[in-house]
């Protein structure tokens, strides 16, 4: 014992508690739901005494940093967006989110239009998102059904219940430094170090294991198969609370010799479809583009969109609102009479985005 209890023993024990301490008193909400990988309601979610609602980038969720209210302003039209990388768009101002919410102010609509899509989500860590939002009052839920991401998802659960419980076996996982050195030993460090023979012999990398998924025929159906149960818990949800809800099916590039660049929906457009009823409403991708030259909106055969991509979109969702306006409780949009310049535009609220931390 006399000799495991050497001053440099104490001192890196000393230290690895100066690391820990600092990390979580000082990094609190960079490392909040770090370990949830996602499944943790509240990451991201910073509700403040004044009634502020502040989205930050916390563990597991990447937000765009954006500002509101937790209680609707009266008279206003709240809009959140719920979905992955794709409605997410390339940057805050360049997504159709943003777009949108300045359509309908431009339109005398007072709105609110809040992107909280997430990259890599699918299924299962979205309806996490969609069920922790139904406190902030929505006006309107647009939520993006796709069929990738299952891989993530089922992947990330498994870390999150990885070292649940306090078993003695688990306290050291319970500590951040070791648990984040134990995630890059084995995603940037451990395996590269590893020969393949060895690597293809006890496990794959996550590289290899999502690049299998994707193309299982049997992964293919069971995924599709849970967007679709998802989709359908989804709407049953907020049509039980009367909120209305925009369902996008999602499309991506596909490309034959035979029949050149096309878009396809993987059958989602039909989903979507079944879907449709009282307050739900269905927004085909592939429809959208498919009527223009679609191929300058992407930006790769993920289904990604550059801004002009977003702004169309935007234009879409906006065009279905317009048409269903009084079923969603709107005024009638402001239009301009002939021979006369339109109404100035309504400074409603905007989602601001987070102001940085000192």
């Amino acid at each position: 014992m006399k000799r495991l209890l050497t001053p440099a023993c104490l001192m890196v024990v000393c230290l690895l508690l100066l690391a820990e301490v600092a990390a979580r008193v000082f990094f609190a909400q960079d490392i909040s739901g770090r370990f949830d990988y996602g499944y943790n309601p509240q990451a991201g979610f910073d509700e403040r005494p004044d009634g502020t609602v502040e989205l930050f980038r916390a563990g597991g969720r990447r937000f765009h940093p954006q500002t509101f209210k937790r209680h609707r302003p009266p008279g206003t039209f709240r809009i959140f967006v719920v979905g992955d990388s794709v409605p997410r768009g390339p940057s805050f101002q360049t997504a159709y989110p943003w777009f949108l919410g300045d359509e309908l102010r431009r339109h005398g609509i007072a709105a609110e239009s809040i992107n909280l899509a997430l990259p890599g989500y699918g299924p299962r860590r979205c309806q996490v998102v969609l069920r922790k939002i139904l406190e902030y009052e929505p006006s309107l839920i647009v939520l993006h059904i796709n069929d990738t991401n299952k891989w993530e998802d089922e992947r990330e659960w498994r870390r999150s219940q990885e070292f649940q419980g306090w078993h003695p076996r688990h306290w050291l996982m319970k500590v951040f430094i070791f648990r984040r050195l134990y995630e890059a030993k084995l995603e940037k460090v451990f395996w590269p170090l590893v020969p393949e023979a060895i690597r293809l012999k006890y496990a794959a990398n996550d590289a290899d294991a999502q690049v299998a998924a994707a193309q299982d025929p049997r992964e293919i159906a069971s995924r599709i198969r849970l967007a679709e149960e998802t989709a359908a818990e989804n709407v049953a949800m907020l049509r039980q609370r009367g909120i209305p809800t925009i369902l996008v099916t999602q499309c991506r590039l596909e490309e034959e010799p035979r029949h050149g660049l096309y878009l396809s929906d993987h059958g989602l457009d039909p989903l979507g479809a079944t879907l449709v009823g009282p307050g739900t409403y269905h927004i085909s991708m592939k429809e959208v583009f498919s009527t223009r030259d679609f191929r300058p909106l992407f930006t790769n055969f993920s289904g990604h969109l550059n801004q002009a991509g977003h702004e169309v979109l935007a234009h879409a969702i906006w065009e279905k609102i317009e048409l269903e306006q009084a079923a969603l409780g709107l005024p009638g949009a402001r239009v301009a009479a002939a021979g006369r310049p339109p109404d100035p535009p309504v400074t409603g609220p905007k989602p601001q985005p987070a102001a940085p931390k000192p």
